[in-house]
C-alpha cells in the first residue's frame, strides 16, 4: 500500500509496536528509579518508611555500614551461629504520640513491633532489650502503667524482657517518653522467606484489615476533630505466622505493614524479588471507619499503616489453605487474598482499579501520618 505521492504508508502494526514500546521504556525507566538523598537536613518524612526513608537508609546508613545499596531489607537480620544454629536479630525505636490511644499504648507497640519484625522472617521470638529515654518531669504513674503494659504483651507473646537501660534528659528533649527494644528469636531448621523464592503466579494475601493503627492513632491525637470508631490492631503476629506456616509449608515471603502500608511494602517486594505485584482494589479489606476517615483526610489506606497484621507471598496451591487457616486464628478473621505476582513489568506494583482500569503504586512520598509508631 502506497499513500498518493507513492510513498509506503506505515503499517498499523508497526505505530502500534512503537506506542507499546513506549510506554515499556517509560515503566523501565519509572522502575530503575531509586529515590537520592538530596535534603540537607533530617525532615519527618524520613522516618515515614517511604521514598525519603529509603533515600536516607541507602545514601547515609548502607555506604557506612558497608551494605550495598539495593540489597533486601529485611525487618529482621537472620545470621547464622558457628554451632549452626540460625537466630534473627532486631532493633526498633518507638516514638509514638499519644503515647496511649484507642487499643494500645507505646508499651505495647513496644514488645509487638519487634515481636513482629522476628516473626515475619519465619522466626520464633524469644527474648527482647527495652531502653528508656525519659523526659525530666515525666510522671511516674504513667511511667508504670507503659511498663506494665509492655509486660502484659510480652507475656501475650510468649516473650521475655531480659534486659535494659535507663536515660533521662533535660524536661523538652524528649516529649514524654521514647522506647526502644531489641529482640532475639530461632528459626527452625529448614525454614527460609525471601524475596529471592518469590514466583510469578504466587499469591499475594493479607491477614486482615488495612491501615487500623494509623488512622487510631491520628484520630487519638484530636487535632482533626473527628469521631470516628477507630481502634489500633496492635497485637503479635507470631502465633499468627506459626498457623501460616503450618497450613502453607512453603510461604514465599512476609512482611508486617507498618510505616509505608501495604503500598509500600509491595513495592520492595517488587524492587527485591524483581517482580511485579499486581493487586486488586475491589479485594483489598479496609474497615468502613478507616475508610470514611481516610476519605476526609484524602489519604490512600494503602499507605496507612498497621501494627499487628502479616502481608504473605504463597503458593497458588497453598493459598486456600493459608486464608482458611489464618481466618480460623483471631487475629487473621479477615484475612483476603488481594493480588498475584507477575513477571512484567518488573520493579512496579499495579493496581486493578474497581472501575477496571490499573494504576501504578508507587512507593508513599511524604509523611502524612507522622509519629504514629
Amino acid at each position: 500500500m502506497t499513500t498518493g505521492d507513492g510513498a509506503a504508508a506505515p503499517a498499523a502494526g508497526s505505530a502500534e509496536s512503537g506506542r507499546e514500546a513506549a510506554v515499556m521504556e517509560r515503566v523501565e525507566a519509572f522502575r530503575r528509579r531509586r529515590p537520592r538523598l538530596r535534603d540537607e537536613v533530617v525532615t519527618l518524612a524520613h522516618g515515614a518508611g517511604g521514598k525519603a526513608s529509603a533515600a536516607l537508609i541507602d545514601s547515609v546508613f548502607l555506604e557506612a555500614f558497608g551494605a550495598r545499596p539495593g540489597d533486601p531489607l529485611t525487618d529482621a537480620a537472620v545470621v547464622e551461629l558457628p554451632a549452626g544454629y540460625r537466630v534473627a536479630f532486631t532493633t526498633d525505636s518507638f516514638v509514638v504520640r499519644p503515647l496511649r490511644f484507642p487499643g494500645g499504648s507505646i508499651g505495647h507497640l513496644a514488645v509487638h513491633g519487634t515481636v513482629n519484625d522476628l516473626a515475619v522472617t519465619g522466626a520464633r521470638p524469644r527474648w527482647l532489650a527495652a531502653a528508656f529515654v525519659i523526659e525530666e518531669g515525666f510522671p511516674v504513674d504513667e511511667l508504670r502503667a507503659v511498663v506494665a503494659d509492655m509486660a502484659e504483651a510480652a507475656r501475650a507473646a510468649g516473650v521475655a524482657i531480659v534486659t535494659g537501660d535507663t536515660k533521662v534528659v533535660d524536661k523538652g528533649a524528649a516529649d514524654g517518653l521514647y522506647v526502644t527494644t531489641a529482640g532475639m528469636g530461632s528459626v527452625p531448621p529448614g525454614r527460609r522467606l525471601g524475596a529471592d523464592l518469590v514466583r510469578p503466579g504466587d499469591a499475594v494475601i493479607v491477614s486482615g484489615t488495612l491501615g487500623d493503627h494509623g488512622m487510631a492513632v491520628m484520630v487519638a491525637r484530636g487535632d482533626l476533630e473527628l469521631e470516628a470508631d477507630l481502634h489500633s490492631d496492635t497485637a503479635p503476629v507470631n502465633g499468627l505466622m506459626e498457623v501460616l506456616l503450618a497450613a502453607a509449608p512453603s510461604t514465599r515471603w512476609a512482611r508486617d505493614p507498618t510505616r509505608g502500608g501495604v503500598g509500600t511494602v509491595a513495592n520492595e517486594l517488587a524492587r527485591d524479588a524483581e517482580v511485579a505485584v499486581v493487586l486488586d482494589e475491589a479485594a483489598l479489606p479496609v474497615a468502613p471507619a478507616v475508610v470514611g476517615a481516610c476519605d476526609l483526610l484524602g489519604i490512600d489506606p494503602l499507605y496507612v499503616a498497621n501494627e499487628g497484621k502479616v502481608v504473605a507471598v504463597v503458593p497458588p496451591d497453598e493459598t486456600a489453605a493459608a486464608l482458611d487457616a489464618l481466618r480460623a486464628h483471631p487475629l487473621g478473621r479477615h484475612a483476603a487474598r488481594i493480588g498475584e505476582i507477575q513477571a512484567d513489568p518488573p520493579g512496579i506494583v499495579v493496581l486493578r482499579t474497581t472501575f477496571g482500569g490499573t494504576r501504578i503504586v508507587d512507593m508513599l512520598v511524604g509523611d502524612p501520618l507522622p509519629r504514629i509508631c
